[in-house]
């Protein structure tokens, strides 16, 4: 399998956050994360990328166990450099053009050239439609324009999974649309991607496994079409309005 999660805890101020979470995931699937705001869902994709430290659990990518008590930063850059995360605020340097924003990691941590770095960020934006904002700043993008850089600055240290946090989270439906898209086209690629989202319609288009998450745990896990239908949990038909004496007949 390509990414294990086994038996994962995070507590913060002694409430538990996450608890006793287990998940698999395929290399190329897609996995779309649901849930109230609140359950767990963007601390779980944190823990994966070592921004929060676990309490107890493991995380293993292609077999290789990436959470060890004795992690340290040099470790965590390495296994970022196999799982990107892009983060719903975008997390653009103000201060440095869109193409700086991009290569900065594939130079700082692949020790690429800048030639290298830049002939990958030419290829990204012009393959998500951004060729002509190289060199604007990000005060000069909308919010979907951010969204869609991040998105290549995470793609041009080609990673084997990606990582999205409510990246539309803070976008006008138009700005959703143009991110959405990408994404979309992302997923026939071959990539492995793990999608926190709010976007109903789009993690049953785009998903392969829908996981259900309610206070922490993981409630259910089935195919799109199997939980936007006939979801198995008294929680997911709430979580979806649908009726609770359908799932009682059963």
């Amino acid at each position: 399998m390509h990414l294990t999660i086994t038996n994962l805890k995070k507590s913060f101020n002694g409430s538990a956050v996450l608890d006793d979470i287990n998940l698999t995931v395929k290399q190329g699937e897609i996995i779309a994360i649901l849930g109230r705001s609140g359950c767990g869902k963007s601390t779980l994709l944190r823990c994966i990328n070592g921004l929060e430290q676990i309490d107890s659990g493991e995380i293993h990518l292609h077999g290789a166990r990436i959470t060890k008590s004795d992690s340290n930063y040099a470790h965590w850059v390495g296994v970022r450099k196999k799982i990107g995360m892009v983060f719903q605020n975008y997390e653009l340097f103000p201060h440095m053009n869109v193409l700086n924003n991009i290569i900065l990691g594939p130079m700082k941590v692949e020790k690429r050239s800048r030639k290298d770095a830049t002939e990958d960020a030419t290829r990204l934006l012009e393959r998500v439609g951004l060729s002509e904002k190289m060199f604007a700043f990000p005060r000069e993008l909308s919010g979907g324009q951010k969204q869609r850089v991040a998105i290549c600055r995470a793609l041009c240290m080609n990673p084997e999974i990606i990582l999205f946090d409510e990246v539309t989270a803070a976008l006008d439906p138009q700005m959703v649309r143009e991110v959405l898209d990408v994404i979309k086209t992302l997923s026939n690629q071959g990539l492995t991607l793990i999608i926190v989202t709010h976007e109903m319609e789009f993690a049953e288009k785009v998903a392969d496994q829908i996981v259900f998450m309610e206070k922490g745990k993981i409630i259910e896990t089935s195919a799109p079409n199997k939980f936007f239908k006939s979801p198995q949990t008294v929680e997911a038909r709430h979580f979806l309005g649908l009726p609770i004496e359908q799932l009682h007949a059963k």
